[in-house]
Formats: C-alpha cells, sequence, structure tokens
C-alpha cells in the first residue's frame, strides 16, 4: 500500500461533521491504474468528498483482492472499489467487508484472433485464451459466458497466464487465440495487434444493465458509523455521474495517474456505463445474480446460497 498524498472530502451527515468544523479522516483504497476507477480523482479534485464532510486519503493499492479485503475488514482502510468479478469469491471466506455502492458497469473485454479463426464464442472451442491471470475477472465472467453459451470453460479452451503487455503478442505468435482483460491495457493492445476481434463484453445481452465495479466499507464502518459510509456512496454515486456527464474533463483529470492519452481515456469512459451505480436493494439483488454465475461455474461452494451471501456481505447505508 502506498499513500498517494491527495486529500479530499465527503459523506453523509456532512451537514453535522462541518458544522462542529471539523471532516471526517477515512482511508479509501484503490487501483490507480484503472481508469474505470476515475470517479476516485474527480471526487478528490472537484470537492466532492469535501463537500460531504469527509477528507480521504486515498490508498494505491496493487495487491492481491484477499489482502485488499483483509485491510479493510481489519480497518486499515476504511474502505475502497474493486471488481465484483474478483471480490465474490473472496467475500465468500467470511472477510467482514460489506459492499454499499458501485461506481460501474463494464471494463472487462474477450476478443478473438481473427487470424486464427476466432471471430465467435462458438469458435473458440479447442482454442487458448490469454489472461494476465489466472483468477482474473475476465475469467471468472466469461467462464459463466460460456457455460450460459453451452461451452465448458474447463474443458473446451485453455486458460494460459502471460504479462499484461505481451498479451498481443501471445496471439500474434499463436500461443494463444483469443485474449480477456480489462481497459485500458488491452484497448492499447487493440491499437498494436491487427486482427482482433470483439467477441463479448461484461456489458453483453443480460449484462447491460450490470454494474461491474463497487466500493466495500469495514463492517465496522458500516455498524458503527453509518453516515461516514454513506458519505463515502453518495460521494462516488455523485462522481460517477460526473464522469457519465462530463467524459472528456474526467480523462483529463484522471490523466496523470496514466500513460495512455487524454484521448485514448476519453474513448475507454465512452465504453462505460458510470450512470449505472446501484445501491441499497438494486445493489443487493445484483450481488445475488452474480452469487449465482459464479455458483454455477464452481467460483463459489455449491452449498453457497446466493441470497444469504448477498444478505450477508451488502449493508444499505443509504435509505
Amino acid at each position: 500500500m502506498g499513500a498517494l498524498g491527495l486529500s479530499a472530502v465527503a459523506g453523509v451527515g456532512a451537514s453535522q461533521v462541518l458544522a462542529a468544523g471539523k471532516l471526517r479522516q477515512v482511508k479509501l483504497a484503490w487501483n490507480a491504474n484503472a481508469v474505470c476507477l476515475s470517479p476516485v480523482p474527480v471526487a478528490v479534485t472537484r470537492g466532492i468528498f469535501e463537500k460531504n464532510g469527509l477528507d480521504v486519503e486515498l490508498i494505491n493499492y496493487t495487491g492481491s483482492t484477499d489482502q485488499l479485503l483483509e485491510s479493510i475488514a481489519t480497518s486499515k482502510a476504511d474502505a475502497g472499489l474493486g471488481m465484483i468479478h474478483r471480490w465474490i469469491k473472496p467475500l465468500e471466506s467470511g472477510f467482514d467487508v460489506k459492499l454499499v455502492s458501485s461506481s460501474h458497469g463494464g471494463c472487462t473485454r474477450l476478443v478473438g484472433y481473427g487470424p486464427a479463426g476466432v471471430t465467435s464464442l462458438q469458435k473458440l472451442k479447442g482454442k487458448t485464451i490469454a489472461v494476465s491471470d489466472l483468477n482474473s475477472p475476465g475469467k471468472n465472467f466469461f467462464s459463466v459466458l460460456f457455460t450460459k453459451a453451452g461451452l465448458d470453460p474447463e474443458k473446451d479452451v485453455t486458460w494460459r497466464q502471460f504479462p499484461g503487455d505481451l498479451l498481443g503478442v501471445a496471439v500474434e505468435k499463436g500461443e494463444a487465440h483469443a485474449i480477456a482483460d480489462g481497459d485500458p491495457n488491452l484497448f492499447i493492445i487493440e491499437r498494436k495487434t491487427k486482427g482482433l476481434v470483439e467477441l463479448a463484453t461484461n456489458l453483453s445481452g443480460e449484462y447491460a444493465d450490470k454494474t461491474c465495479c463497487v466500493l466495500g466499507v469495514s463492517g465496522k464502518l458500516a455498524r458503527e458509523d453509518r453516515p461516514t459510509a454513506a458519505a463515502l456512496a453518495r460521494s462516488i454515486n455523485e462522481a460517477s455521474d460526473f464522469v457519465a456527464n462530463n467524459p472528456n474533463e474526467a480523462a483529463k483529470i484522471f490523466s496523470p495517474y496514466s500513460k495512455v492519452s487524454v484521448d485514448d481515456l476519453r474513448a475507454v469512459l465512452g465504453t462505460l456505463t458510470h450512470k449505472h451505480h446501484p445501491s441499497g436493494v438494486a445493489l443487493k439483488k445484483e450481488i445475488e445474480f452474480f452469487a449465482r454465475d459464479f455458483k454455477l461455474v464452481g467460483v463459489l461452494k455449491p452449498t453457497t446460497d446466493p441470497v444469504r451471501f448477498a444478505e450477508f456481505v451488502h449493508a444499505d447505508v443509504l435509505s
């Protein structure tokens, strides 16, 4: 964990906090490489956190999901943002982390290599898919999609790990025939690698109105300081709306964190659904939906009840 030295301010009960002349200090973990999390620097830069009564210290977290959730559960960080496709399995283990809101949908895509004949999901049978992590959101999500399309994600395809910046090289060399990854990395790879064909995304079909990245807070914060948890949720919601309505400005705000051009960041933001950030009952229903999906492909235990799971990992702090 490395503190970025940024501060901001946000919250529910903000009027009481501000009236007392003191902002609630909060540590928020995020991945500074993920353009889809641009609502975080937007909330800092535009004073959204401050308006809501929070002084937020951003922590750039690049460790494993288990380590991130453990940090939140033990209050080393008060909250964090990450992909629900990564979080669901570790949350099944019982980390004391509650999902209270979300940021957007999208950011995970599957592309086939045309010269290898992979131009549809069905043509992936017997082929190798390149991923940067064998526990990646792409592998987890597209395993579900394959199962629903009649493909066995363990027997009909092979998953092979490569360094993220070499995924394009892997298909060009014939070591893989498709790529499952997130943006902006996959966006950059597509610019360099001819013949890639988009097959699906985590906004395809029934997933068009589903979320991707969620806001989790420590169970202690959700139970003992609901106003602060709500303040964080409201701030991320407002910042997500700003990104949806002002993608050019959002790209400029995020650009110091990325080597990608502002124009390319803007293009990536245009593919995401920052207007969709459910909280409360709507978020709980989406958690249950994904839990059913992940149970279908064996990511969650056969004994896990999706309804009870959603009830356990969710907290409604905005009602």
